[in-house]
């Protein structure tokens, strides 16, 4: 009988990332300075980062040892299960072999603490007292929230105002671990009010968001900005999910010929893959593994986006990264997959994407509700809806595997439960869920905002 659970011990648990930047053949670009637009130094980050967390974000060091007390934390619920989908297999009579990595069993719900942990760690030593972050579906901002609390440091939230009407009970976890949460755009910061004033009904984005946070770390001494994706580290400290499902299939004597991923900004996606990746970059994988990042059709970034340099926020503060983006101005639709609202993308996902290393695919949002639907009825899971873009993904995978006859082993990354997430699926079962087209001179306009820099830089 195929082995359903496979749970590394808790021994067993990695207590050292992976920065892929050790094996990339082509260095990423540098940051620019959003100012100046010159290679960015380090200490132009220290105003709202500890030096520590800049290092890692430079760094080309392949293993990063995680500090004690960081593996202390993330033992509080690590090692995470790799799950056999034997019922979905069976629902969609596929002879593919469907696993998925569950990283809902984290006390927030998803993989976001993985980070969460570290980054509040690190800035506790630097003798930071608060964190000011941003977060879209809630996930990140809870994350951070707890690993404050844990650390004895106050957090403050800016939610995108959408997610923060269409999950209050998100919110509620945040105050339930002493953080404070405001809905973004806010009355609290010039961006905020900025964007209120050429737009009161504005629903907010994670772009939004960020100016907000940024700039409230930016005029607090005692305050840094805290980020939940896209940044090199923060895809970094993710890779503990990788790095355990790398042993959880040499113990079942498996490794995928697919993985799958939801992209947003691209840190459960990188901290999946990127190990994976790293032993094919090396010469060490045992496939010639496929690595598909799954977005919202209605924030399509990596499909329909450029591979240009833009700001990571609406009030242009933060470092310009060259990244496949729709645009620093761009507002996306009110969509219940939150976390994927970004208009942008990680910098090194985006460069294995331009390098033709990685996929990207993109879908609506009902059909990939129907795939969640399905999902649930044959696991009994309910996923987030971000992670249930990359349910529709490997199950896409499994019907062409069906077809073809192929054994293929797809990896789902599970990034989160939806538990929290039910009035989203209220609207589904009642035939209430919106597809947003994204219509091509939106997407014109605000491409046709981006900063204009020569690439060969």
């Amino acid at each position: 009988m195929p082995e359903r659970r496979i749970i590394l011990p808790g021994a067993k648990m990695p207590t050292a990332w992976y920065n892929i930047m050790a094996d990339m053949p082509t260095p990423p670009a540098p940051y620019l300075h959003p100012a100046t637009r010159e290679p960015l130094t380090p200490d132009a980050l220290t105003p709202i980062f500890p030096m520590s967390l800049i290092e890692q974000e430079v760094s080309t060091q392949r293993w990063v040892d995680m500090p004690g007390d960081v593996v202390e934390a993330l033992r509080q619920y690590r090692t995470t299960p790799l799950l056999r989908a034997l019922r979905l297999e069976k629902a969609l009579g596929t002879p593919a072999r469907i696993y998925y990595k569950y990283e809902g069993q984290s006390p927030t719900g998803s993989h976001k603490s993985n980070t969460a942990i570290a980054q509040a760690y690190y800035n506790k030593q630097a003798g930071i007292k608060r964190l000011a972050t941003e977060t879209g579906a809630g996930q990140w901002g809870s994350a951070l929230s707890l690993a404050c609390n844990w650390f004895g440091m106050d957090c403050t939230v800016y939610m995108v105002k959408v997610s923060f009407h269409q999950k209050p009970y998100r919110k509620t976890m945040m105050r339930m671990w002493g953080a404070e949460v405001f809905a973004s755009p806010s009355d609290k910061t010039h961006a905020g009010r900025d964007i209120l004033a050429k737009d009161p009904e504005s629903l907010g984005s994670l772009g939004v968001a960020i100016s907000e946070a940024v700039e409230d770390a930016a005029t607090h001494d005692d305050t840094n900005y805290s980020l939940g994706s896209v940044l090199n580290h923060v895809l970094m400290h993710q890779t503990i999910i990788g790095l355990e499902c790398i042993e959880q299939f040499d113990m079942v004597g498996e490794y995928p010929d697919v993985i799958v991923g939801c992209c947003g900004g691209g840190s459960n996606f990188g901290g999946l893959v990127f190990p994976f990746l790293g032993q094919k970059l090396r010469g060490e994988a045992k496939k010639d593994t496929r690595y598909i990042g799954v977005e919202p059709a209605a924030c399509p970034t990596l499909t329909r986006g450029q591979y240009r340099f833009d700001y990571g926020d609406v009030a242009q503060t933060t470092p310009l990264v060259l990244m496949y983006t729709l645009g620093h101005n761009f507002m996306p639709a009110g969509i219940h997959a939150g976390g994927l609202r970004y208009h942008g993308m990680s910098a090194l996902i985006s460069q294995f994407v331009k390098e033709g290393r990685i996929e990207a695919s993109a879908y609506p949002q009902n059909p990939v509700f129907q795939a969640a639907d399905l999902f649930a009825k044959a696991e009994g899971l309910i996923p987030a809806p971000e992670s249930a873009h990359a349910v529709k993904g490997a199950i896409d995978e499994a019907l062409k595997a069906k077809e073809t006859g192929e054994e293929k082993v797809i990896l789902i990354g599970l990034s989160g439960h939806g538990f929290l997430d039910l009035g989203a699926y209220e609207n589904y079962l009642d035939g209430k869920l919106v597809d947003f087209a994204l219509p091509e001179d939106e997407l014109c306009r605000a491409l046709g905002e981006l900063p204009e820099i020569d690439l060969k830089m």
